[in-house]
């Protein structure tokens, strides 16, 4: 007589998906905070890279951008302080702290001395134009001698 013992796979594929075990899922779009990141999109044209990131509510003194070498890394970190006003009694508080960062390696075809930001309507949008060189040319006629 073969015994056989009965595993039941399902709790371990939980386990697995969010643990971060299964290819592209997991929690890896958290902060250390437990938010989410901001989104992003990143756009191109011909002339440069723009990176807009949704962060609504912030200021932008908010925001660090900095850029080392060819990483560009935007983070933030913002503490909202609920004043409490003498005449109330709080049984619980709770502070709200955000804080995040997104890492971006650039392309070598950018020029990182040209690049700008801007905060409006709770989008942080920043522009980094391409070199001249990167830059497609327009086509030209060449004359036959």
């Amino acid at each position: 007589m073969t015994l056989v013992r009965y595993q039941n796979t399902l709790p371990n594929l939980f386990d697995r998906f969010f643990n971060n075990e299964l290819e592209g899922w997991g929690r890896n779009n958290f902060s250390n905070t437990n938010t989410t990141l901001p989104a992003v999109n990143i756009k191109e044209n011909v002339d440069a890279f723009e990176v807009e990131v949704a962060a609504p509510g912030f200021n932008k003194s908010d925001f660090n951008i900095e850029l080392n070498n060819d990483i560009l890394t935007i983070s933030s970190e913002k503490e909202i302080n609920n004043e409490i006003k003498e005449d109330e009694r709080v049984s619980k508080r709770e502070f709200s702290y955000q804080s995040f960062t997104r890492t971006f390696t650039l392309p070598e075809l950018v020029d990182d001395e040209k690049i700008t930001a801007k905060y409006d309507k709770g989008i942080l949008s920043i522009t980094i134009p391409k070199r001249e060189e990167a830059k497609p040319k327009p086509a030209k006629l060449i004359k036959i001698k």
